[in-house]
């Protein structure tokens, strides 16, 4: 391949995985307009698809317009819903639901007779609701009545949080004389609509008090089955979730996905009146689930759906229930986060690689057209055929932002010598020094000069193995929240971001421009890392993220910086033994326990009155045949606990360095009574015992051999 085509294939893939990662924060932020585009996609999927015909478990009977118009308005007599109940237990259903609760006294012989329905026909299923504040205490013999139906937890995976599954103060319940003959109890609550205002889940388990409870669904499912509820539960929420053999697929909220058949009048429905009329088929509702519930205009709860503005409630119920029946479940989980993730990577990456064999904009434009046709085709058919929920709106506009990129990349080449001179380092300098260099743009020539300056190294302990511990999301979350505030620091500081090596970070006090107190500087910004490294901790600890700590090396010394590299491609950087030396001092500090290490050039290039430094040792270092002199930086001076630290630690490395070893020894067992985390002192003492039981030579020079980087 051409030196051309390799650049332009470059480019084009890095236009391509920008797109696809600019995408991806936008699915993991979700902001709120964006997602609201998606849910209207989603309303226009379900009216393409069209009517799909439920299955034959369920049926409504409906206080209707008709029935009111008959028999009064609403609402009636329970001595009518007693009629009502035997009526219905004539034609044989295998499980009867009132979407309504009765929790006010009507008259003792109305509630009398309703109550005696209840007894003769067992099995009927009251409903219930749960209040978002609470009104009065409910009547404990309700209460009581209610935990018939909660649900028992088979297995623990973990300790759930307490309101898991959310949690209200107080619930509307039936009054304890009608209660007391119900089969079951079903609450009626729906989850909070979309931001579009569309109910499209179904709240199927709640909890109160401390125990679970099934939704009017649920618990007409489990007498239409004459199966049991298991459920199963993690520290993050349902784990699992069944009706005898039935799974049941929820999130770990308990909340489900409703698949829509359609709009109003999709189940079965029977006129109450004509039920009571006997005017309905003999085997119309026999072994069904039957959802007794209002449908008039006015009375019902009318609900926004995919299909229709205006859905009764009851027939969200029967949806719900027809869904789990037939098993016809949409299917929204880590597969469907999985495959959008894929499909926003990947497009942006075709599309590119496409347009690089695109002469005219027509042809782009054509090929860009066609891939979208291609996904949201692809998308309606998984949906259609398979029930998947994927994202149509997220690899649309990762598949836009990459043909943008990519087209207008040629309007920025035109432009871009002149926007080079700022972009070029505006990234890893101050705004000051950006100001100065474009001022002086001839400081971008190829080229380097001999200049003092301070190196500084930074590097996280033992990244290698955090970075198997952690998801690549979170590291790369992580590292994004670790290097931007220690750049920004670097650049308080007017210090020059050379690059970033991995997780390390190379920077240079004094280049591209003088700063005369360059070596300061370098110490303050090594101090303030660690500082914002503490505050940083706390909240990542939240997030649950390891603990992390950072090593710095730091030297002052003469080094060839400048803009090195080739015509099409340089960066601003420093060579030179002076910056092996800061990165092999970055190093030392995991053999001494240190945070920050400095050289004896940097210590003279500071006031020793603003620091508290202490003498760590004398080093022959890879790479250098000259021993060095290097020094702790502590903090900032004041600290008389530390002062007290340096103090005795430089008469204990005093007698170490004269070959007292023994008493040597015993000061620094002494400084560890005192300040037993001092890892220096522990090493030394270590070094003592060891030169005790095997002295070193007679021409030893005090000298430690660091063989690592």
């Amino acid at each position: 391949m051409k030196k051309g085509s390799k650049n332009l294939l470059f480019i084009s893939i890095g236009i391509g995985l920008f797109s696809a990662l600019l995408t991806l924060c936008l699915y993991r932020w979700s902001p709120t307009f964006l997602k609201e585009v998606d849910l209207r996609y989603s309303n226009f999927r379900f009216k393409l698809r069209g009517k799909v015909k439920p299955g034959p478990n369920v049926a409504i009977i409906a206080i209707d317009e008709k029935s009111i118009n008959e028999l009064g308005r609403w609402p009636w007599s329970r001595r009518r819903l007693a009629e009502l109940v035997e009526e219905m237990a004539r034609y044989k259903p295998k499980a009867l639901a009132f979407d309504m609760t009765f929790s006010e006294p009507e008259s003792d012989g109305a509630d009398r007779a309703f109550s005696a329905a209840l007894e003769k026909n067992r099995g009927v299923i009251l409903g219930y609701f749960f209040r978002e504040s609470a009104t009065q205490e409910p009547p404990s013999e309700s209460l009581n009545q209610l935990s018939r139906s909660n649900v028992k937890l088979i297995d623990f995976l973990g300790k759930p949080e307490p309101n898991f599954l959310g949690e209200f103060p107080s619930v509307e319940v039936n009054i304890p004389q009608i209660g007391a003959y119900a089969g079951g109890f079903g609450f009626f609550n729906f989850p909070n609509a979309d931001t579009d205002g569309v109910f499209r889940r179904a709240q199927l388990l709640m909890t109160y008090r401390g125990e679970i409870y099934p939704s009017l669904d649920i618990e007409g499912i489990k007498h239409f089955l004459g199966e049991e509820i298991l459920l199963k539960v993690t520290s993050y929420g349902v784990d699992s979730f069944y009706i005898g053999q039935t799974r049941i697929p929820t999130d770990e909220r308990g909340e489900f996905i409703i698949n829509y058949y359609g709009p109003s009048g999709m189940f079965p429905t029977y006129s109450s009146v004509d039920v009571l009329s006997g005017r309905i088929p003999p085997d119309a509702l026999k072994d069904k689930l039957v959802f007794v519930g209002t449908t008039e205009i006015g009375v019902y709860d009318a609900r926004s759906t995919p299909f229709d503005a205006t859905f009764p409630g009851v027939e969200i119920h029967a949806t719900v229930a027809e869904n789990i029946l037939d098993g016809r479940f949409l299917i929204e989980n880590d597969l469907t986060e999985a495959l959008d993730i894929a499909l926003l990577l990947i497009l942006p990456m075709v599309l590119v690689l496409l347009l690089m064999r695109a002469g005219k904009t027509f042809i782009a434009t054509s090929i860009f057209f066609a891939l979208l046709f291609i996904h949201l085709v692809g998308n309606y058919i998984l949906f259609t055929r398979l029930n998947l929920l994927l994202s149509a709106l997220y690899p649309v506009l990762s598949l836009g932002f990459a043909y943008v990129f990519y087209e207008g990349k040629r309007n920025f080449i035109v432009e871009r010598k002149s926007r080079y001179l700022r972009k070029a380092f505006s990234s890893y300098v101050s705004a000051e020094l950006v100001a100065q260099i474009i001022h002086d743009p001839d400081k971008l020539k190829l080229g380097g000069e001999k200049r003092n300056v301070t190196m500084l190294f930074s590097d996280i302990r033992g990244f290698t193995s955090l970075s198997e511990r952690m998801s690549p999301e979170a590291l790369v979350s992580l590292l994004n929240e670790y290097l931007s505030p220690m750049t920004q620091i670097v650049m308080n500081e007017r210090g020059t971001l050379d690059k970033y090596i991995g997780d390390a970070v190379m920077a240079i006090f004094g280049a591209p421009l003088n700063v005369p107190d360059h070596p300061r500087r370098a110490c303050q910004a090594a101090l303030q890392m660690i500082e914002e490294l503490r505050r940083l901790s706390p909240k990542w600890k939240e997030k649950g993220w390891p603990h992390i700590s950072i090593g710095v090396g730091i030297n002052t010394g003469e080094a060839i910086v400048g803009n090195m590299g080739a015509n099409m491609r340089f960066d601003y950087t420093a060579i030179g033994d002076a910056v092996n030396l800061a990165s092999r001092l970055e190093g030392l500090n995991k053999l001494y326990g240190t945070q920050i290490i400095i050289s004896k050039s940097t210590l003279d290039g500071i006031d020793p009155s603003q620091f508290l430094v202490r003498e760590l040792d004398l080093v022959r270092v890879k790479g250098k045949e000259k021993p060095v002199s290097i020094f702790e930086l502590i903090g900032p001076s004041g600290d008389g606990q530390k002062e007290a630290l340096v103090g005795l630690f430089t008469e204990a490395w005093n007698l170490y360095q004269g070959q007292e070893f023994y008493e040597a020894m015993e000061k620094f067992a002494g400084i560890l009574k005192v300040f037993p985390e001092d890892k220096p002192s522990a090493l030394f003492h270590e070094r003592c015992l060891e030169y005790i039981s095997q002295p070193p030579p007679p021409n030893w020079d005090g000298v430690y051999i660091a063989e690592e980087k």
